[in-house]
């Protein structure tokens, strides 16, 4: 388990950060990059949880916060080379973890009407920073997307970012009074 006597080791100092196998690389790296935006993902839907008052959606997003954290330390544990085993240290994002997703993004989605528009970002608080969360989310996605370019990335990491962008989406109109105060894009209404 994490035991962290001491915040600072300043061994970061040097623009370097040290990852779960005892390596370290460039803190501008894809790799490091996409972890922190699975954390500021992770930040952004503790703002949902502090506007929520359905405590369903608010369980929901709490097993989410604790996925992203070992989303966090999947990306930060670089898969070991071909025909060497995963390092004991090691913690993977699993597939159940995105069909966990898929079935409660399902159990929302039966509470809201069909979209007949694009929906922007706001209507009530928690809807607001639910989509911030999935456009940070997003963002996360597409970085994995570049680290996978260069080095093996756990297909279920890519997997997870992609459902729970989708999610947090849905999640987003619910708390809209299930989709009925979402606020539509209306193309060219002020032309």
């Amino acid at each position: 388990m994490v035991k962290l006597n001491k915040i600072y080791t300043r061994t970061g100092d040097d623009g370097s950060t040290g990852l779960v196998d005892g390596s370290r690389l460039s803190k501008a790296s894809a790799r490091v990059r996409a972890y922190g935006e699975v954390d500021e993902t992770n930040s952004v839907i503790g703002l949902v949880r502090l506007h929520l008052e359905n405590q369903t959606l608010d369980n929901m997003l709490s097993r989410i916060q604790n996925d992203l954290f070992d989303l966090g330390a999947d990306l930060a544990t670089p898969l070991p080379a071909k025909g060497e085993a995963d390092s004991e240290y090691a913690l993977r994002i699993i597939p159940e973890q995105a069909k966990r997703l898929e079935r409660e993004l399902d159990e929302l989605n039966a509470d809201l009407e069909p979209l007949t528009s694009f929906v922007l970002p706001g209507g009530s608080p928690p809807s607001a920073y639910l989509h911030q969360a999935r456009t940070v989310c997003r963002r996360a996605e597409r970085t994995v997307v570049e680290m996978m370019e260069y080095e093996p990335v756990n297909p279920a990491a890519l997997t997870y970012l992609n459902r729970l962008s989708d999610f947090l989406f849905v999640a987003a109109r619910w708390c809209n009074d299930q989709g009925e105060t979402d606020v539509n894009w209306v193309p060219g209404a002020n032309r």
